[in-house]
């Protein structure tokens, strides 16, 4: 068999150019043809441009795959999706057509999560991005930071990476408050942080950050209520999932200077080149940056290779089902 009529794989979304040199994927043989994509495939083409494929592999949620995009792809047989879960990807229209998905170990993201976390956080108060950019033009110092040391940090959301940015909100002095759905006082006790009523962790909190799942009940949980009851100059940062924020009451409260905010996720990813956010001087914003490390990425792609090479022995591994 030759790489013409053999196996086809589209690795998508490789927007630093790594994944070619993170796993060996020579070693699935020269009738495995391997096809790497940096820019990001716009809806409308996906069909044409995936159509001949017989794997796909994604990046985590960076390219969605519903029913309709499924029906398209003729040639489809596995599909490898990076991280435990991927909510964007359809497995019951997958497994109607008889294509395996399998998924790959997680990596240290919720480890690289919490740390992007306690980042954005940083560079808020201090006003990092705009003396980061007075050094390199040549000027000197202009603006008054902020100690954190005392102030409160809410976090909406106390499970693995909220446990993780509590423990550093304690080491530098902060009063750490928590509040989700299900959260009780023994387990707000327990992941190192106080339960609160969630209007008060709002108009209470220095800080507020955001380590929700997204789902149907917690899209827009902030919203312009939420964000009015925050103090004049209080941080929101977000690294779960742009949805959790309602993005137009964001935006306003923005550009009327009520609120501070460090973002690593939104609506639509990539953020678009004339997106409102990217014009606001009182944001830090980062390109969905929270699992974004070396070892994840060699993780993801080397249990990529694995998952072809399990399929094509009749043997997937880490087989994920509707």
């Amino acid at each position: 068999m030759t790489q013409a009529d053999g196996i086809r794989v589209a690795v998508l979304d490789d927007y630093q150019g790594v994944a070619a040199q993170l796993a060996e994927w020579g070693s699935l043989g020269p009738e495995v043809a391997v096809e790497f994509f940096r820019e990001p495939i716009p809806r409308a083409e996906a069909a044409a441009r995936l159509a001949p494929y017989t794997v796909l592999c994604l990046m985590r949620e960076r390219m969605p795959l519903d029913a309709e995009l499924i029906a398209a792809l003729p040639n489809l047989r596995l599909v490898v999706f990076t991280g435990g879960r991927n909510p964007s990807v359809d497995t019951a229209a997958l497994a109607a057509r008889g294509i395996t998905v399998c998924n790959t170990r997680n990596g240290e993201g919720g480890v690289a999560t919490a740390e992007l976390t306690v980042a954005l956080m940083l560079a808020c108060a201090r006003n990092l991005p705009r003396e980061f950019a007075n050094m390199t033009g040549g000027r000197w110092q202009e603006t008054l930071g902020e100690g954190l040391e005392g102030r409160t940090l809410g976090l909406l959301g106390l499970g693995r990476i909220g446990a993780r940015v509590a423990a550093v909100g304690r080491a530098l002095g902060m009063r750490v408050t928590a509040w989700s759905p299900n959260l009780t006082p023994e387990r707000a006790e327990a992941g190192g942080a106080a339960l609160v009523a969630r209007e008060a962790l709002f108009s209470e909190s220095d800080v507020v950050s955001l380590h929700m799942v997204l789902a149907p009940a917690t899209r827009g949980i902030v919203g312009e209520a939420e964000i009015a009851r925050m103090r004049k100059g209080a941080i929101l940062i977000n690294t779960s999932r742009g949805p959790l924020i309602d993005e137009a009451a964001l935006v306003a409260a923005l550009h009327e200077g009520r609120i501070r905010a460090g973002l690593d996720v939104f609506d639509g990813e990539p953020l678009p080149a004339d997106h409102p956010l990217r014009g606001v001087p009182n944001a830090v914003l980062t390109p969905h940056l929270g699992y974004v490390t070396q070892s994840t990425f060699r993780m993801f792609y080397e249990d990529t290779v694995e998952a072809i090479a399990g399929w094509r022995r009749g043997a997937p591994v880490r087989v994920v089902t509707p």
